[in-house]
């Protein structure tokens, strides 16, 4: 059994705290600083309950019988209601962090980054620089050079089905976005063949920024534009089918400069793409023979001179 105790804390263990941590030492803990793949989980929503627990009003300490006092004259005595509360938010911390402990294994999702190397990911192509590192616990991705330059993640070049969460921000001007089931353009045209989960900084443009786009070689198949607010059906004959997605994500929605969290849904021919927990866009490939069915996945950087950062990246497949 491993506990996780604030190191900050200074108000006394009270007989209904202690009897709240009998009940939940029977849970496994990690430490929300570590780098395993629970623990990062469990990291921002620790974050968040404490910046909650910071705007509480002052509350009154739990009152406690003298040294000594029996267990039935213990068990009388009422904790103030702004105590109650107190004690409830540090529960719902505890709670959280079990349940998502509890949670990775059932909903399958696995770390991607450990926050301090890029093992498991590979640059490609390289160039006379290194383009993508880490910094600060963050992925960045710099464009030194005039190119575009991916990074790929290497625990499976396979990718079929699979459901990707991250967050993102732009610290400068450019295009970014995720690569899947991609692969080697033999018709040179591009480096690689893939469905391309578009973003940029705020004010590029639906056509990028939340949109869809498509990688196919020279002479292939046709690239529909699957613009922010669209859904996108390409027909057995390979014609595509457009209509607006109702309550999608708006651009105001979408922070400048800041993190946005991202959701990306691949299954069978159909893909998802959402921002800030509203869908973006989507398209379903129903051109037999051509679609693109397996896959590598990967970050893109696409300008110089931009910088682009990558955290919280965690992959379900299936």
């Amino acid at each position: 059994m491993e506990l996780y105790f604030d190191a900050n804390a200074t108000t006394p263990l009270s007989h209904e705290a202690a009897d709240a941590w009998l009940e939940v030492s029977k849970s496994h803990w990690h430490n929300p600083s570590s780098l395993y793949p629970k623990a990062a989980e469990a990291k921002p929503l620790l974050e968040d309950l404490r910046e909650e627990l910071a705007n509480q009003p002052p509350f009154t300490p739990l009152r406690s019988g003298p040294r000594g006092a029996s267990e039935p004259s213990r068990q009388k005595q009422i904790p103030s209601s702004s105590s109650s509360n107190f004690l409830g938010i540090i529960l719902t911390i505890f709670s959280l962090c079990g349940s998502t402990t509890a949670e990775e294994g059932h909903d399958g999702f696995v770390a991607l980054f450990d926050g301090k190397s890029l093992a498991g990911w590979r640059e490609v192509p390289m160039g006379k620089v290194a383009a993508w590192s880490v910094k600060d616990g963050v992925i960045r991705g710099e464009g030194k050079e005039n190119r575009q330059v991916y990074l790929i993640y290497a625990g499976d070049e396979a990718l079929v089905d699979f459901e990707l969460k991250f967050s993102y921000r732009l610290l400068t001007k450019g295009n970014t976005g995720v690569e899947m089931r991609a692969r080697v353009d033999k018709t040179g045209k591009r480096d690689f063949e893939g469905y391309h989960a578009d973003l940029g900084h705020v004010g590029i443009g639906d056509g990028v920024l939340g949109a869809w786009d498509f990688h196919f070689g020279k002479d292939t198949r046709k690239e529909f534009p699957c613009k922010r607010g669209t859904r996108l059906v390409i027909d057995e004959k390979g014609e595509g089918h457009h209509d607006r997605i109702a309550n999608s994500v708006q651009v105001k929605e979408i922070k400048k400069g800041d993190w946005n969290a991202c959701r990306i849904v691949a299954k069978g021919n159909h893909f998802q793409f959402f921002i800030n927990g509203k869908i973006s866009s989507e398209f379903t490939d129903k051109l037999a023979g051509k679609q693109l069915t397996k896959g590598f996945m990967g970050l893109q950087l696409h300008d110089k001179g931009m910088v682009v950062e990558f955290k919280n990246l965690f992959l379900k497949k299936g």
